[in-house]
């Protein structure tokens, strides 16, 4: 009873996590306009997403714009986007299989080992969803670092990392932990279950041990 808990804090962690890889694969802040130099004065701001681009001149609103072509885009762009989409999938999979792990789930009836197999897959593909999401993240702020320190770089074309990223770092490590304590709590309720099957085989054979002993002292005392 105490491992339920766990699993809950795990499912909402995981729940997290989808909302998280939502949010960082829509958000238009990957890429954000860096102001230094000769461009410290703020005449335009611009943010650089995964779908779209958007530009705030003058503090104006602000102006999105999709991005026309998908065969312009650059390789990293169409990468980051295509481990952003893997990742929403995982992560909404990883979920209904959490959920169907719980007691409440009615699908897949009383039993325990098939909610055990559920219960591990779904710890497993939160796990994958944190690896996936880390992976276009970190190449994103890679490449905006490197290009930030290239002196043959305009300054007007440099970007810093967005809030997207950091929100993408966020969700990467509760996607992580989730999957983990899941898989924990998986482990766990596995070993306790084992340990109950032994102990009980034991019970069982134990017992007609015991009657054999009774019986054979039965008979001496007849004797």
């Amino acid at each position: 009873m105490a491992l339920y808990p766990l699993q809950i804090a795990g499912l909402v962690l995981g729940f997290l996590g989808v909302v998280g890889t939502l949010a960082t694969t829509l958000l238009p802040q990957w890429r954000v306009s860096a102001f230094i130099g000769s461009n410290i004065v703020i005449f335009e701001r611009i943010w650089e997403g995964l779908w779209m681009n958007c530009v705030q001149q003058a503090h104006v609103r602000w102006q999105c714009k999709y991005y026309g072509s998908l065969l312009a885009l650059p390789p990293a762009l169409e990468a980051s986007r295509a481990l952003m989409c893997v990742a929403i999938a995982l992560s909404l999979i990883a979920l209904l299989v959490g959920i169907f792990s719980t007691k409440q789930a009615r699908c897949t009836g009383s039993n325990e080992q098939v909610k055990f197999y559920l219960l591990g897959a779904s710890g497993v593909l939160f796990i994958l969803t944190g690896i996936t999401i880390l992976i276009p993240v970190c190449w994103t702020a890679n490449l905006i670092i490197k290009d930030f320190y290239n002196p043959t770089i305009h300054v007007g074309q440099k970007r810093e990392l967005g809030a997207a990223l950091f929100l993408g770092w966020t969700t990467s490590a509760v996607s992580f932990i989730g999957g983990v304590l899941l898989c924990s709590v998986c482990f766990c309720k596995r070993r306790r279950r084992r340990h109950r099957r032994s102990s009980t085989e034991h019970r069982v054979q134990y017992k007609p041990q015991h009657q054999k002993m009774m019986a054979s002292k039965t008979s001496t005392s007849y004797v």
